[in-house]
């Protein structure tokens, strides 16, 4: 019968009974995508772990995090379903209990482009969050979807950098039938929105089979991608190709790169990405 816990106590003591834990943290609002991450997360380990916790410090003060999704008893409901032992969802103050001495992780290197440069303070508040929740459930595996990519790239650089024993599983991007990337954020798109919003997806795959046809000029990619954006109205907060592991930005296209897409349709911000192989010369 899978366990409910809020308080850091009561995690660390069943964890204790455990044997290998793969974790899958969320902020909730779960759907197709999470779940995909829990069933990696079966593979990986005998016991499976999921957080629920919308984290206040990786929202900037004029983002989403009021009105950010959650459904937790569809939440819960989802995880039974879906074989989870326990779900870990504290409260803020539990989390960031009063009187707790202000600390921080960064890796300035990878966190300060792309989001980091549009959201500033964001990983700060993500690494802090996923370190307390390492340092709480103390898994063996964690799942964490590519959608994130940029997310993904930072946790696991912190994980080898502070030589954590924890395995990072990156699982692919879910996306449903009309190509649109599965994310929490769906759901405040309006029909219209939602059509447009597509323009991201016929983008970015526009963009990985021009590569694969042996197009490396990551400029004119890029240039290509934000046209098809603007032309379905959408607001750009970046487009652009960086190398897969340094993100440093790509001129000419000879190692394996991320497309990285953020832009806003209506109020809502979205984001996605591709690996772009061009091939062996």
């Amino acid at each position: 019968m899978m366990q409910v816990f809020t308080t850091i106590s009561a995690t660390r003591d069943y964890r204790a009974t455990l044997g290998p834990l793969a974790l899958v943290p969320t902020m909730g609002a779960l759907h197709a995508g999470h779940l995909s991450l829990v069933t990696e997360a079966h593979r990986q380990a005998s016991a499976v772990a999921v957080s629920i916790f919308v984290n206040p410090t990786q929202f900037g003060p004029n983002e989403d995090f009021s009105r950010y999704p959650r459904p937790m008893e569809q939440d819960l409901e989802m995880c039974r379903q879906a074989g989870v032992d326990f779900v870990f969802h504290p409260a803020p103050a539990e989390m960031y209990r009063p009187g707790l001495p202000e600390i921080r992780v960064d890796l300035p290197g990878l966190t300060t482009v792309l989001e980091g440069a549009h959201r500033p303070g964001h990983f700060s508040g993500v690494c802090q969050v996923v370190a307390k929740l390492f340092n709480i459930v103390r898994p063996d595996v964690a799942c964490f979807g590519r959608k994130d990519f940029q997310q993904l790239r930072v946790l696991s650089a912190m994980v080898e950098a502070l030589d954590w024993p924890i395995e990072m599983i990156a699982c692919p991007i879910l996306r449903d039938p009309d190509g649109l990337a599965m994310s929490s954020r769906n759901r405040y798109l309006s029909a219209d929105e939602r059509r447009r919003a597509l323009t991201i997806n016929q983008a970015i795959f526009a963009a990985e089979k021009s590569v694969r046809l042996g197009h490396r000029d990551a400029a004119g990619l890029i240039e290509s991608v934000r046209e098809q954006l603007l032309a379905s109205g959408l607001a750009i907060d970046y487009v652009a190709i960086v190398d897969a592991l340094t993100l440093e930005p790509q001129n000419h296209l000879t190692v394996p790169a991320v497309l990285a897409i953020a832009v806003r349709v209506g109020t809502t911000r979205l984001i996605d990405n591709i690996t772009l192989l061009p091939p062996l010369s």
